[in-house]
């Protein structure tokens, strides 16, 4: 994991960084996260790794979802729509990885934060 020098660079980073841009970034923190456990997965402190990476995760998709539903946001519903949806799935796989895990389940929470980054940036753009 992040040493100190690492930590304090990237929070400087995001202190500049678009809303926008700063999601996108906390998105693939998050899959990072989530790539380390899966990639050490034999550790010995696995177990508390993948609840760490889970955690964050869940609560990054949390903070998603209140924003989405806040009557101000001026995304399209259907947009609204779709990424909550999308929330609704992560929560879910969420929860089966903490109950069951199983290192390949990692696969597609790790691509979705990607690719929702991606998009992100994308339109930052």
């Amino acid at each position: 994991m992040p040493g100190p020098q690492a930590e304090a660079y990237s929070s400087a980073q995001h202190a500049t960084l678009s809303g926008r841009e700063a999601e996108a970034a906390v998105l693939m923190k998050g899959a990072a996260l989530l790539r380390h456990v899966q990639s050490h997965w034999s550790a010995p402190d696995r177990d508390h790794a993948l609840d760490s990476a889970l955690r964050y995760n869940q609560r990054l998709w949390t903070f998603f979802q209140v924003a989405l539903l806040d009557e101000a946001n001026p995304l399209p519903q259907q947009v609204k729509e779709g990424v909550l949806r999308l929330s609704a799935f992560v929560d879910r796989r969420i929860f089966d990885v903490l109950a069951f895990p199983v290192s390949d389940k990692l696969d597609i929470l790790i691509a979705i934060n990607t690719n929702v980054a991606a998009g992100l940036k994308e339109s930052a753009a």
